[in-house]
Formats: C-alpha cells, sequence, structure tokens
C-alpha cells in the first residue's frame, strides 16, 4: 500500500496515501485497535451537520473566509449525502472524551475541501482541520452537540413508528371489543378482560413512552455548542453559540438553543 508521510507534535507519521484522514486520526487507529466497530452513521450525519452550521457562522462574522467555509460546507453535504462513510475508521472505544473521532471528522472534511480546490491529501492548503474546519470550536463542546442532536435527529423517526404502533394496536382494540378472554396476574387466570382492552392497554403503553421520550429530549435542545474547551467560551466569538443553534434549527427542523449554563453542561453529560 502506498502512503505519504505527514508530520504533527509528535513527528512524522504515515497515512495511506488514498486517506481523507490524518496523522491524528492515524495514530487513534495504532493507539486503539479495541473493538473493531466503526462511528454509528446518525452520529457522523450529526457531526456533519454542526460542522457545516459552524463554517457559515464562522464566515458570517468574519472570521472564515467564505470561499473556504463554502468548500467545508460541500464536503460536509457529501458526508450528509453518504459519501466517504468508510474514511471515518476510528474505534468508538477510545480515550480523550472523543477527540480521535473528532479530529478524524476535522481531517476528512479538510481533506476534502481541499480536493474540491485541486489541492492534495494531506498538505492542508488552503484549509487546515483545526484552523478552519474546528475554527472557535472543541471536543469538548461538538463531541456532546453531535450527540445530542444524533439522538434528536433519530428520535423523529422513533416517534413516528410508536404512534404508528400506538394506532395499530388501538384499531384492535376496537376489533376485539367483544372477544372475552381471561385476565391472567401471577402466571394464573384471574378475572375475565376483552382482547379489545388487552389492545387498548397496549396502545396506551406506547402512548405513555412517547410522552416520557419527549420529556426526555427536552433537554437535549438546549446545546452547550460554542462553549469550547471547559465552557467558558474562550477562542469562540460571543454571537456564535446562537448563530450556530438558528443555523442548525433551520437545517434540522426542530428548534435548538445555546446552554444557559455551558460550563454545567459540559460536566454533565
Amino acid at each position: 500500500m502506498a502512503h505519504r508521510l505527514e508530520r504533527d507534535s509528535l513527528g512524522e507519521v504515515r497515512v495511506p496515501a488514498d486517506a481523507y484522514w490524518g496523522a491524528q486520526t492515524q495514530r487513534a487507529l495504532e493507539n486503539f485497535p479495541i473493538s473493531g466497530l466503526r462511528p454509528d452513521p446518525m452520529f457522523l450525519r450529526a457531526y456533519a451537520h454542526q460542522k457545516r452550521a459552524s463554517a457559515a457562522v464562522n464566515a458570517r462574522l468574519g472570521l472564515l473566509d467564505p470561499g473556504l467555509a463554502g468548500v467545508i460546507a460541500q464536503a460536509a453535504g457529501e458526508i450528509l449525502a453518504g459519501r466517504l462513510s468508510d474514511q471515518f475508521v476510528v474505534d468508538p472505544f477510545q480515550a480523550g472524551a472523543g477527540t480521535s473521532l473528532h479530529m478524524n471528522v476535522n481531517e476528512v472534511l479538510a481533506n476534502r475541501a481541499n480536493e474540491i480546490r485541486g489541492g492534495k491529501l494531506g498538505e492542508y492548503l488552503p484549509v487546515h482541520p483545526n484552523d478552519h474546519v474546528n475554527l472557535g470550536q472543541s471536543t469538548n463542546d461538538t463531541f456532546p452537540t453531535a450527540l445530542r442532536l444524533a439522538i434528536l435527529i433519530r428520535r423523529v423517526d422513533l416517534d413516528a413508528r410508536l404512534e404508528q404502533l400506538a394506532r395499530a394496536f388501538a384499531e384492535k382494540a376496537a376489533l376485539l371489543a367483544g372477544v372475552v378472554t381471561a385476565g391472567r396476574t401471577h402466571l394464573q387466570d384471574a378475572t375475565p378482560i376483552t382482547l379489545g382492552q388487552v389492545m387498548a392497554g397496549y396502545s396506551g403503553m406506547l402512548a405513555r413512552a412517547g410522552e416520557r421520550l419527549a420529556d426526555a429530549a427536552g433537554p437535549l435542545h438546549e446545546l452547550g455548542i460554542g462553549g469550547t474547551a471547559v465552557g467558558t467560551g474562550v477562542n469562540c466569538h460571543p454571537d456564535y453559540p446562537r448563530l450556530v443553534c438558528e443555523e442548525l434549527s433551520r437545517d434540522l427542523g426542530f428548534a435548538l438553543v445555546p446552554a444557559a449554563n455551558p460550563i454545567a453542561m459540559h460536566a454533565s453529560t
């Protein structure tokens, strides 16, 4: 296999020549050969949504060249379209709060963005994974944000499935309203009950499960994005958290707001 040489703070790293990942990802592959699993696809989609929103906001704030923001967003869009999925190779079991997987995302986006502009893999010109893709961000705010977004995106389909199943049981309840059977408790026949009542019970259980999920999902709409390393927002524009949440809300179709207390949110994920 052909390789290219990349350099980081620890020295030179051999990376497969055609890989869209870089030195940090390659070190993670060597450091964490644990489960053989790959990152969850929806989590990667959520990360791509967040990176695309961040690039747009940083350009809007005058912190990132609009042309660079455009190719980062284009690369993120390709991930959302299902491309480059084989380039996310870091084991989900890893140290460092998800830093290695986060860098996998940054490096793939940077390399693809540079390729779109006619650059070579591994050169990181003009788009750099840290200086541009990760501008104003940290693993400690982007990783929990991607987790929350992935759950909220998944929940849309889950809600629909639960409602559909609850309706199906409700229809069976009406259909079987006159069919009497033995109600059972403690593994023994107890008192009469109709099969319609049993089905109505199942329907009600599913409806309550949906309500509990809605309650649990409520706090996930509050994002710690912009808190950067420890929740204080160091190296981040003060308008960035609000604007990213607005951008993501438009993109995903549900309301998202900046955390009232990012420090607490960072510490309690």
